[in-house]
């Protein structure tokens, strides 16, 4: 399955540096070999509540092994290798990467976990699924008070450039912005602002004149907090598939 993810740009945003991969690794997470026996493997994904592992030889990433994959052997007894050869899940982001990308990865590849390499493909870690959510939870919650606004318009029409203008024109300024997309041929896409104001109603009118098409705005922040719980609940929903 392949998920089109969501695309959050944060303006000004001093965590920026610290939402990349190397950042968010889960030094608990245990590394296996391909000569390790199914049964182990299993008993390591129970104690630390995964569905995969990284093999890693040499101290170089090789894939992932999933629980699925060795209850469809059907001999715990048997190696890795001889489970699944070659291992065919290679999710893995570099440790320079953003959140972001780490999240497509886990959402395209339906891991419990991503490898984190180095440029050298040498792997230095994995970051789990509970420590995402509680990262892009963060991200969607923002504390900083605001309105939200809904815009939904085609692909060739969006500018950020005058989203920007529009805004700030308002003595206002974008405190994130939210890009999504179904999957498919669409054409429209939905562009969701966070904006310092609370009071809408300047920036509202602002873009009716420039005939941009609202579909929604939250300006009281009860309304805000369950936009954004509203999508992130989405989001982990596709994680936990």
């Amino acid at each position: 399955m392949s998920v089109q993810f969501t695309t959050l740009i944060r303006f000004k945003d001093k965590n920026c540096t610290v939402l990349i991969a190397k950042n968010l690794i889960s030094e608990s997470i245990p590394i296996v070999t391909p000569d390790e026996f199914g049964s182990k493997v299993l008993a390591l994904m129970e104690i630390f509540r995964i569905s995969h592992l990284p093999v890693v030889v040499d101290k170089l990433f090789v894939g992932v092994i999933s629980e699925k994959a060795i209850y469809d052997a059907e001999n715990f007894e048997n190696k890795i290798d001889k489970i699944i050869s070659p291992i065919a899940l290679q999710p893995y982001v570099y440790g320079n990467q953003h959140i972001f990308e780490v999240a497509s990865i886990a959402l395209n590849f339906e891991v419990s976990i991503v490898p984190v390499l180095d440029f050298d493909n040498t792997y230095i870690g994995s970051i789990t699924r509970e420590v995402l959510a509680l990262k892009l939870s963060e991200l969607f919650s923002s504390s900083e008070p605001g309105g939200i606004i809904v815009l939904e318009l085609l692909d060739s029409d969006y500018s950020l450039s005058q989203i920007s203008q529009i805004i700030e024109g308002n003595d206002a300024r974008i405190l994130s912005l939210y890009i999504s997309k179904k999957p498919g041929a669409s054409k429209k896409m939905e562009v969701t602002i966070k904006v310092s104001a609370v009071d809408l109603s300047g920036i509202i009118q602002t873009f009716t004149r420039y005939d941009y098409l609202i579909k929604a705005t939250y300006q009281d922040q009860s309304e805000n907090k369950s936009f954004f719980d509203d999508r992130y609940d989405l989001l982990m929903r596709y994680i936990n598939t």
